[in-house]
């Protein structure tokens, strides 16, 4: 739990969903967090936000996941109020490796013409109170982003011994092709770049709660809410 805990705060702060085991029963869950950050950038304009979501088993490996983030009329997304991200996903233990396919597209209510979809893949392999992820993202070539859009990143965590707490770092990069440099600055306002951060997450019961710091390489100018920042969280398992 702690490390699927810690694996699902890097993929809010950066490369994408938690490689988490394959879950039997229906489970959700909320949390407050002062921003939203994906991939060194903010989707709320460094406002703080309120997060749901809900993964639905259906067979064997395979969830239905939705996630709904507030984003309180976010430029970065055309004035969007919020996010929601619909997908499926795949999971297959094999030995110590954990597998995953997915696919998600993101809605923004309050925004015309922002959605966009993105197939991803990943493999992690589990060390004892240790974790190492590998992940790729890729948006097609679509309008609302310009042009296409990958991201790959890997991500470790561990827990440490005798408390619930676990600690974890990761590092990603973003390319793509832009065929409308405007629309494309909305994923990579820098173009092609790097970022990175490190997270502490504790969990009890039902209750959890961290700290994640994230930072990028985006030095472009009149780039808003890329840099450093410190971000807290609290949220509750339903």
């Amino acid at each position: 739990m702690r490390i699927a805990l810690a694996c699902a705060s890097i993929a809010g702060a950066s490369a994408g969903p938690a490689y988490a085991q394959y879950a039997e029963d229906v489970s959700a869950s909320i949390e407050v967090a002062t921003d939203e950050r994906r991939r060194g950038l903010s989707w709320s304009d460094g406002d703080p936000v309120v997060r749901g979501s809900i993964l639905i088993p259906v067979a064997a490996g395979l969830s239905l996941e939705a996630t709904a983030v507030s984003l309180w009329g976010a430029k970065r997304h055309g004035g969007a109020d919020a996010v929601a991200d619909l997908g499926a996903a795949y999971v297959r233990q094999t030995g110590g490796w954990r597998l995953r396919a997915q696919a998600r597209y993101h809605l923004f209510p309050g925004a015309a013409g922002q959605g966009f979809g993105e197939l991803g893949a990943g493999a992690g392999y589990l060390i004892g109170p240790a974790s190492v992820d590998f992940h790729a993202v890729y948006a097609p070539r679509q309008s609302s982003i310009g042009g296409d859009n990958l991201a790959l990143s890997v991500s470790a965590a561990v827990g440490v011994p005798g408390i619930p707490i676990t600690v974890a770092t990761w590092i990603g990069r973003s390319s793509g092709d832009a065929r409308d440099t405007v629309a494309a600055a909305r994923l990579r306002p820098d173009g092609s770049y790097w970022d990175y951060g490190a997270s502490v997450d504790y969990l009890k019961g039902r209750w959890s709660a961290g700290l994640r710091y994230t930072d990028s390489s985006i030095n472009a100018p009149g780039s808003c809410h890329t840099g450093a920042t410190l971000i807290g969280r609290v949220g509750l398992s339903l």
